[in-house]
């Protein structure tokens, strides 16, 4: 059953990942979820939508730029979940948090690593269109700190023994509504992605092999 593994959740309490965390949860697998801010009680709870008073569900008050949390963390989990987004004024959460998750996920024997990033992530197997191409530069050039987190996180991943999965998302539409989705190695082909489909699609990935050390492209069509 689902609730023999323990999936440990990072980036679960911001837009993306509220939806990722009920989903689990329906699924009946069982979380450790890293908040800097976790609510204090059920009311609070439930004003963050997530369903934390679940017996599924584990708190783990920290930070994943923070090596001793991450730790923490993924002690006696077997698959590790990532939807951290960017925070105004740390542009290298991505790279900080990905160094240290493949650091304690050595140490623990875990193997399956799943996270997200955008579409301005390149990689040797791109065949990217214009409009992906434009998207691209665009945050290459607005951005340039971030863009540099996402390269180095993306690095780390390949340099690493583990069996990542780095999801590659366009224009997030926060919504339960599931549409038709396709995943793609080589190009973003749609424009924007539901996050339940996100959700569903990674949740997937915990057990499909397709996408094993690569970097799809997941889009609504």
């Amino acid at each position: 059953m689902n609730k023999n593994i323990k999936v440990a959740v990072l980036g679960g309490g911001g837009k993306t990942g509220k939806f990722l965390v009920n989903h689990l949860v329906e699924k009946g697998y069982s979380l450790k979820i890293l908040l800097r801010n976790p609510p204090v009680s059920e009311d609070s709870a439930n004003q963050f939508s997530l369903d934390l008073t679940n017996p599924l569900v584990e708190i783990v008050k920290g930070d994943a730029v923070n090596l001793h949390d991450i730790e923490t963390l993924l002690t006696d989990c077997q698959v590790v979940i990532s939807t951290i987004g960017q925070r105004a004024g740390e542009p290298m959460v991505a790279s900080n948090a990905t160094q240290h998750i493949l650091k304690v996920m050595q140490e623990c024997n875990i193997v399956r690593y799943i996270l997200v990033g955008g579409v301005n992530i390149d990689t040797p197997f791109d065949k990217k269109g214009e409009q992906t191409k434009a998207a691209t530069e665009w945050m290459k050039s607005k951005f340039p700190e971030i863009h540099a987190d996402r390269v180095k996180a993306y690095n780390l991943l390949i340099q690493s023994d583990a069996n990542w999965t780095l999801v590659r998302l366009p224009v997030i539409e926060y919504t339960d509504q599931i549409f038709p989705v396709e995943a793609n190695v080589e190009d973003c082909l749609g424009s924007k992605i539901s996050s339940k489909n996100i959700a569903i699609f990674l949740e997937e990935q915990i057990f499909d092999k397709t996408y094993a050390r690569k970097a799809p492209f997941l889009y609504n069509v």
